[in-house]
């Protein structure tokens, strides 16, 4: 065996969401900040992103977590989620899969019960809280990056008629639609339908909404649709669809984050508050309303998203210099036409 290239990386799950935490093998990524670092991966060289996200390697489910060096002097490590579309600058699930890799491995040293990790990451800094006992972390709660509804919009299409969503960002921009709309309901049987039609309505809003950031320009655009639904015991259920068509796994933490500056301009929480999130397959997410603040010209909230993560498996990925698919491949059966 002989690799040209290596990374190490632990294998996180985050209510079923995989998110695979880089530990070894990438010194650092060319940028003064993270922000400058994620323009970098999605604009300059997009080499490693593509490399671990593409077919032999990995495939469409689930993320990478690159660590960097932090650049905010107040953190303890960048972070960037590697995902098969692009890079983007925040997940929560990805952010508790790094938060128990990083304590459980000893990269930071974990105090119990409680240790404290802040994480860099382009939407501002992300301190994450560890309830930790016997050596293993029991449950991560992040303070997230402020999050607002940027506005109310209406997209016609031939299928569903007039589908009205939430333009809001979170940690990345997303747009919240009620799934009653689409004729769906988000129930494990209806993911497939709930994927395909989540990727479609993202590409025809991205075409008509440019997403724009009022202070970051790297966190420009849109990234997801999340279809939303009441629960009977008033939590909301939640379906963040991905490209090339599949679902969150997770109840999606920036997505929660986001749909809490929803509920904020509605007038139904205030600070205080909390919010259970239910994925497709049942996992619960916490979301806590902490104060009000602004972001730009908008209205925003701070809040609180708690979750869990486990370990189930460390890997050493490599590139055989003689491999024919050194940066790997898409195929339609996948990716679509």
């Amino acid at each position: 065996m002989r690799f040209s290239r290596t990374i190490q990386t632990v294998d996180v799950h985050c209510e079923g969401e995989i998110g695979r935490v880089i530990t070894g093998g990438v010194l650092n990524i060319p940028g003064a900040t993270i922000a400058e670092k994620l323009r970098h991966l999605n604009s300059v060289d997009d080499g490693l992103r593509r490399w671990l996200c593409s077919e032999p390697r990995s495939g469409p489910a689930g993320s990478f977590c690159l660590l960097t060096p932090a650049c905010d002097p107040r953190a303890d490590v960048g972070f960037i989620v590697l995902q098969p579309d692009q890079a983007h600058a925040m997940s929560g699930s990805n952010a508790i899969c790094a938060t128990t890799a990083l304590l459980e491995t000893g990269m930071v040293p974990m105090v119990e019960p409680v240790s404290v990790v802040t994480l860099d990451t382009a939407a501002g800094l992300v301190v994450a809280t560890a309830e930790c006992e016997g050596g293993k972390v029991v449950r991560v709660t992040l303070d997230m990056p402020p999050s607002f509804l940027a506005k109310h919009g209406v997209i016609e299409t031939a299928e569903w008629g007039a589908v009205a969503y939430d333009l809001c960002f979170g940690g990345v921009f997303y747009a919240l639609i009620d799934v009653d709309q689409v004729g769906l309901t988000i129930v494990p049987e209806k993911a497939r339908e709930l994927a395909v039609t989540g990727v479609e309505l993202r590409r025809r809003i991205a075409e008509v909404e440019p997403a724009v950031h009022p202070v970051e320009p790297a966190l420009n655009g849109l990234s997801y649709v999340m279809f939303r639904s009441d629960e009977a015991d008033g939590a909301v259920r939640t379906c963040t669809t991905l490209r090339p068509g599949r679902v969150d796994r997770s109840p999606c933490g920036t997505g929660s984050n986001s749909n809490m500056a929803v509920l904020h301009s509605r007038g139904l929480v205030r600070p205080g508050d909390r919010v259970v999130s239910r994925s497709t397959i049942g996992g619960e997410f916490v979301t806590e309303f902490v104060e009000e603040t602004r972001v730009g010209p908008y209205r925003a909230t701070m809040n609180r998203v708690s979750g869990r993560g486990w370990i189930y498996g460390i890997s050493q990925i490599g590139l055989d210099p003689s491999d024919p698919f050194p940066s790997g491949f898409r195929l339609s059966d996948t990716w679509g036409g």
